[in-house]
């Protein structure tokens, strides 16, 4: 006997299961489909060396929406996030590769960068290397912080159709446009600054010391396939800066439990609303009749009907893979194949049974508890980025390092720690003359621990297991085109009414009934859940006009 449902969620990820958890408190028989074992998608916590709990692939959250976590009230359903103090930047000795790092020469070779949450504390570190940074380093976080509130609430506005007819659609972007007029000209002027130009030309408008521009202009390449002097990098610099906990902007955390703690708290809620979810529930295809999205076929032979479909897997495999070759326009189709992928990321997971110790700040101290970042210089970082340009994985990478056991025991046994280590650049396309992924995953994972043993040393001695994961195991394992972790680039021209497609920027897609929920739509990627929001928000609207 067919099931029958007023919506179906294809993929079990954040997005997808926010979607689901206000379908059903809405009052919708809701379903979610997951082809994994395990709830999550990029957000999941696995057990990969026996006894270390990894966050497999999104391993820090900040972006994660407040009015979210308020109306799933998910701190009930089991949601603790606990504070990352601070980034560690270390140095390399005699300068290491590609140069110092400072803006006037080696004298901090060896040295390194060290930002916590207590102000005062990092404005001392900060006017250790540079009197004027300490100044102006205030000056660039007000402004940025200024900017961030001024673009949040682009976060829940639904981006108007451009060529449609409804000037409504409009409306929420009048008091944008307001808010922007009422700005100091000096502000209206950064905004335009940070819409085109890179991360690393933005910041030395304030900053001389180069391993503070590095590191903070790392934030500008995540999930692109750009270097940080590439224009239109600033924006992904604020796409970041707005995430925030408890009301304080710029603020990481790590979810106990790991990410995935994240998504079952998620889950939890959607399931407390009376939505149903199934594992190992892979999805062959969207059924479609009459231009309608009808149901599901999975990859079992079982048939399930929906009044409305939903998927929060990209639109690539949306469009042109779960539908009939002919379902849609051509013209649509060739805009789908135009979005752009181009995964540059790969993660390794360590297990270790003793903490890594670094020359620099030798000891188990509390610069191990925030973000360690491997970004001693902005030519290092290019460097990283031609390596890319190439189709070849960076020999010598920008890391983001977490050790989360030091935050969170419980993820490792005791005395042990895992580590977690993402990696900017890992191109999808690698050099035909370098094989495959498979071929390179064990060398792409010792440059990762030969970079960090350039600074810690003991690495190698410390590591009882490992995790790499290549932008092809994205693709395989978490269903990532490409290994983007994003589901597209965020890039400005894929960016607002042009995410996925210009004309589909509203959830809504050529299929009626079919709506995208998954980050390849508005406002993008991370760990943020206002896509899967916004998407049901607007399904339910649909509803309710239709009733009218």
């Amino acid at each position: 006997m067919t099931q029958r449902y007023d919506a179906v969620v294809i993929g079990g990820g954040h997005n997808g299961l926010i979607s689901a958890a206000y379908l059903a408190r809405a009052g919708l028989r809701t379903l979610v489909l997951e082809r994994r074992h395990v709830l999550g998608g990029a957000a999941v916590t696995e057990e990969i060396v026996p006894g270390f709990r990894f966050s497999v692939a999104s391993y820090v959250v900040s972006l994660l929406r407040p009015e979210i976590i308020r109306e799933l009230d998910l701190p009930r359903h089991g949601l603790d996030i606990l504070p990352l103090d601070g980034t560690f930047t270390p140095l390399p000795e005699g300068g290491g590769p590609w140069g110092s790092g400072h803006a006037r020469g080696g004298a901090h070779d060896g040295d390194y960068l060290w930002r916590v949450n207590d102000h005062g504390r990092t404005i001392r570190e900060l006017r250790r290397w540079s009197k004027v940074d300490a100044e102006a380093y205030d000056e660039y976080g007000r402004l940025m912080v200024e900017m961030a509130r001024f673009i949040k609430p682009i976060l829940g506005i639904v981006p108007p159709d451009p060529t449609g007819r409804d000037p409504r659609e409009f409306l929420p972007l009048a008091g944008l446009l307001r808010t922007f007029q009422s700005l100091p000209e000096t502000q209206q002027a950064v905004f335009v600054q940070l819409m085109t130009m890179s991360a690393a030309d933005f910041l030395d408008q304030w900053l001389e010391t180069d391993p503070l521009k590095a590191t903070m202009s790392a934030s500008g390449i995540i999930g692109t396939f750009q270097g940080v002097r590439s224009p239109g990098t600033a924006y992904v610099l604020l796409h970041h800066y707005m995430g925030e906990i408890d009301g304080a902007f710029r603020a990481w955390g790590i979810p106990k439990g790991g990410t995935g703690s994240v998504s079952m708290a998620i889950a939890s809620a959607a399931q407390a609303a009376a939505a149903e979810i199934r594992t190992e529930a892979p999805v062959a295809r969207i059924v479609v009749r009459n231009g309608r999205a009808t149901g599901v076929a999975l990859e079992s032979g079982e048939e399930i009907e929906a009044a409305t479909v939903l998927s929060s897997v990209d639109a690539r495999r949306t469009f042109l893979g779960f539908l009939e070759p002919g379902t849609l326009d051509p013209a649509f189709e060739e805009e789908v194949r135009r979005f752009k992928f181009r995964g540059s990321s790969g993660k390794v997971n360590l297990a270790v049974d003793r903490l890594p110790d670094f020359t620099c700040l030798p000891g188990d101290g509390e610069h191990l508890r925030g973000a360690i970042s491997f970004s001693p210089s902005v030519e290092y970082m290019e460097r990283a980025y031609d390596d890319a340009k190439y189709g070849r994985f960076s020999t010598r990478p920008y890391i983001d390092m977490i050790i989360p056991t030091l935050v969170d025991p419980s993820m490792a046994p005791p005395g042990k720690h895992v580590i977690s280590c993402f990696i900017q650049y890992a191109p999808y396309h690698l050099d035909p003359a370098l094989g495959t992924w498979d071929d390179q995953r064990e060398a792409f994972g010792d440059a990762v621990v030969d970079t960090i043993a350039e600074r810690a040393p003991n690495i190698r001695d410390v590591v009882v297991g490992r995790q790499v994961l290549t932008p092809l195991d994205l693709e395989r394992t978490l269903g990532l085109t490409e290994g983007n972790i994003f589901q597209g680039e965020l890039s400005l021209e894929q960016l607002f009414f042009n995410r996925p497609v210009p004309g589909y920027a509203r959830f809504r897609s050529p299929v009626r009934d079919l709506w995208l929920c998954g980050s390849a739509t508005h406002p993008g990627g991370g760990i943020m859940g206002a896509n899967g929001r916004l998407a049901a928000l607007e399904v339910l609207r649909s509803q309710r006009r239709r009733a009218a």
